[in-house]
């Protein structure tokens, strides 16, 4: 983009917006925005610092008067690159003001008034419902984010969040970009929201820059898609991407963040600062698209966006184009995050060595469950399992080769119950199974601890107040601008669930071989509160002709079905879960998402992989059976590094 230029905000409009992230998360260090400033021309750096959980924890000790409420590395990130963003003039949407946007914004105005700048500060405000959430409650709790689909079933304890002795400790809806955009029209150089969507920040950026309506729907949706991709730290430039053993592996460590550039068609191209670790690809870039979805609809408080025909293409080095991309009004509801003391949790992991694990674990199960029996306290938790992570290697060639866990997992409303299963592993201490038997010597994990459970709910956007404030230079008094709503909804439908049109006979395609489903196709997996959503398609064909790459779609979308998707689940699966798929063929992807696997989600999962990061190399590592002739046109894992 060549030198950075002090008067870009003249070419405004004239051009692709060039919007840079910086944080995907709270961890992410305050230097990631600094750095983005740094190493190019950028004209809008934005931040998502919110994870579910965190919001909900800010609230809760910021309650205790023990957190300012705004993350601190949001902060870090602003001190750290003010000067540049003055003498750059890039301007800066983040959602790290979390619980107290206000707070953060204030601190900030300070920061530009000490260095004598005349950057103008902005914080949105109309997220917190937690000063209405009881009287809402009350009147009637908030449809459940997914109970307009019959065939799904809510997670176990859901309607828990009416229990009045479990108090709610956070209420924050999903904002869109109409507040960002709001305050950048009226001057701010530095906007500070809450819970906005993470995408949202970049939609304003990008609205803004181009001047789009509230009804340009096929350019906020590509705005929305451009965003997705960026939101997440390193993940479009490399990190969590299923590929990266084919490359050096000095490549994914001190990656930079992604940056998108946005045209005023909407369309946009993935790309990273130069000279910099990483690499932008279609893979990483359609890893990262697959990320995270609920189906072929991407909602938004501002735009819905249908995203089945997107197509990805390399259009230079570090380059990815996508394209392809519809909007349409946006839904009636936007997500509403309701946290509450959802009880107390531990767990407590027991090892075992070597010969007959199997039965070891049997019997260390019935030993918990009759000294809970005998306690009285066996009917008292929410939640009891015994979990067996790792298989004994044969033949091993250390002990730790030879060794798996049994993980306790439990949760209960009272403290005395939890501490009923650790006073019944004292007393079996000595009792146990044969050698083998031994623990870590830090119990602490085995403690209760409190625990905030969430309920994902729908709520109206037209009961939403909301605004930006601008904060005075001078006197730091902030004016208040009321934002509305949407000027149009487009009611939510029910979500497209389909095996591919007139499937093609496995059998049809000639002798198989049985390799692991991660030796021909790649994906990506992550958390949508209670569910688990899983992309995945083929690698790309080495030698590829029209004909090749049609019949490996068509086999492989015949082959991806729900029935061989519930297969592969195995012994993971359960009768309560519920599967939907759908297909992106320009890019040859299968996509589902598996309802109620992850529990009630976040911090009250009993999955090891609450996240459901770790669900698609599980999935991946499954031995199928693949056609020779797709072997011979794929690339194969391990074969080389390129």
């Amino acid at each position: 983009m060549g030198a950075a230029k002090a008067d870009r905000w003249s070419e405004r409009g004239t051009r692709p917006v060039r919007v840079a992230n910086c944080s995907g998360y709270k961890a992410d260090p305050g230097y990631n925005m600094r750095m983005q400033a740094e190493l190019g021309d950028v004209d809008f750096i934005t931040g998502d610092y919110l994870a579910e959980v965190n919001i909900a924890e800010n609230a809760e000790a910021m309650a205790a008067g023990n957190h300012p409420g705004w993350e601190a590395t949001a902060w870090d990130g602003i001190e750290q690159t003010i000067d540049i963003l003055n003498e750059k003039r890039i301007k800066v949407v983040v959602n790290g003001g979390a619980q107290n946007p206000r707070g953060l914004a204030e601190k900030v105005l300070e920061l530009v008034k000490s260095r004598g700048y005349s950057l103008k500060v902005a914080y949105v405000e109309g997220d917190n419902l937690l000063p209405k959430i009881n009287q809402l409650v009350e009147e009637g709790l908030p449809a459940h984010l997914d109970s307009g689909n019959a065939d799904v079933n809510l997670p176990k304890n859901s309607l828990a969040v009416l229990d009045k002795s479990k108090p709610i400790v956070a209420a924050n809806a999903y904002l869109g970009a109409r507040e960002i955009v709001k305050g950048l029209e009226l001057g701010a150089d530095i906007v500070i929201a809450g819970r906005v969507a993470d995408a949202s920040p970049v939609i304003g950026a990008a609205q803004y820059w181009h001047g789009w309506s509230a009804t340009s729907y096929d350019e906020l949706a590509g705005a929305l898609v451009a965003g997705h991709l960026i939101e997440c730290s390193a993940y479009v430039t490399g990190a969590n991407f299923s590929g990266f053993h084919e490359y050096d592996l000095d490549n994914f460590y001190e990656m930079p963040f992604g940056i998108a550039e946005i045209a005023k068609d909407g369309s946009v191209v993935a790309t990273k600062h130069d000279n910099t670790k990483g690499m932008v690809t279609v893979d990483t870039v359609q890893n990262q698209f697959l990320y995270e979805l609920q189906g072929n609809v991407y909602l938004n408080s501002d735009v819905k966006a249908y995203i089945e025909n997107v197509k990805i293409e390399e259009v230079g080095k570090d380059r990815v184009r996508l394209s392809g991309i519809r909007g349409a009004p946006p839904p009636p509801t936007t997500k509403l995050g309701i946290f509450y003391r959802g009880g107390f949790h531990n767990e407590i992991l027991v090892n075992a060595t070597g010969y007959s694990t199997a039965e070891k674990w049997d019997l260390y199960e019935r030993i918990m469950r009759n000294g809970l029996r005998k306690q009285g306290t066996i009917d008292d938790f929410d939640l009891l399992e015994f979990q067996i992570l790792g298989v004994p290697q044969p033949n091993p060639r250390s002990q730790q080769k030879s060794t798996t866990y049994m993980r306790i997992f439990a949760e209960a409303a009272r403290e005395e119950t939890l501490y009923s299963l650790v006073k019944t592993m004292g007393e079996n201490s000595m009792q146990h199974f044969s050698a083998g038997f031994h623990c870590s010597l830090d119990m602490r994990t085995a403690v209760p601890r409190p625990y905030l459970a969430f309920y994902p709910a729908l709520f109206e956007q037209d009961r939403l107040e909301t605004a930006v404030n601008v904060l005075d230079n001078a006197t730091g008094k902030a004016e208040r601008y009321e934002t509305g709503h949407p000027p149009k909804y487009d009611a939510l439908e029910k979500r497209l669930n389909y095996n591919t049109d007139a499937p093609a006979a496995v059998s049809s395609f000639g002798p198989t071989q049985s390799v692991r489903l991660g030796d021909i196709a790649l994906g990506r997996s992550g958390d949508k509160g209670p569910n688990v959503n899983f992309g995945v398609y083929m690698y790309k064909p080495r030698v590829t002709s029209e004909s090749t790459d049609q019949d490996a779609w068509n086999w492989f979308r015949s082959f991806m079905s729900r029935e061989r998707m519930q297969e592969l689940l195995d012994e993971d699966w359960r009768d309560e879960y519920f599967i939907e798929r759908v297909e992106f063929p320009r890019i040859g992807a299968v996509h589902f998402v598996i309802y109620g696997i992850l529990g009630r989600g976040v911090s009250s999962s009993a999955r090891l992989d609450a996240l459901g990061k770790g669900f698609a190399d599980y999935i991946r590592d499954k031995v199928i059976e693949v056609p020779e002739k797709f072997l011979v046109a794929l690339r194969r894992n391990g074969e080389s590094k390129m």
